[in-house]
């Protein structure tokens, strides 16, 4: 028995969700989010709440009955009050800028990086803080992992693009001979 399946999906009356075959569409406001199950499990909508269950007894059946149910959660909660990641950027010359839909970063490169932006993700710079924020949690970590490898951390200044609350374990460096 799943635990995280087991549990309701609760959704607000601001959610409107609808099932066409294998699929659950969740619609608020301007926004829609679809999960299609792939027939691997059943599900069933009444009133607000979405309830999962596994469509037989057999181990990978089992396992996406919680997937599935965490997904849904995952996209009920994005849609009432959003993901958001927060990327520092540390470093002489280090910075970054919104431009429309096109985050520019000087990350000490001998050219920029112009990064487009996907639909349905907002990004905000202030000082050296990227803030990323969108209904969709996949897409938020995705373009904070993309945006973080252009320059990780090094671990002898710590200049480079981290999470706002990733630690950076410092090395000493070399030291002078007598």
């Amino acid at each position: 028995m799943s635990r995280i399946g087991k549990k309701p999906v609760d959704f607000g009356a601001n959610i409107k969700v609808s099932t066409d075959g294998d699929i659950v569409t969740f619609v608020a406001g301007k926004n829609s989010v679809d999960l299609d199950t792939k027939g691997n499990v059943e599900f069933s909508v009444e009133g607000n709440v979405l309830t999962f269950s596994a469509k037989s007894d057999a181990k990978e059946h089992r396992a996406f009955w919680g997937t599935y149910r965490a997904l849904a959660q995952n996209i009920v909660t994005g849609l009432t009050t959003g993901y958001s990641k927060q990327l520092e950027i540390n470093g002489v010359g280090y910075r970054a800028a919104v431009k429309g839909k096109i985050l520019n970063l000087q990350l000490g490169f001998s050219h920029d990086i112009n990064y487009d932006l996907p639909e349905g993700l907002e990004a905000s710079v202030e000082k050296n803080v990227i803030t990323l924020k969108s209904h969709d949690k996949q897409l938020v970590g995705q373009v904070a992992a993309e945006i973080r490898n252009f320059r990780p951390p090094e671990p002898y200044k710590g200049k480079g693009v981290k999470y706002i609350d990733e630690h950076i374990v410092r090395k000493a460096g070399k030291t002078a001979a007598k």
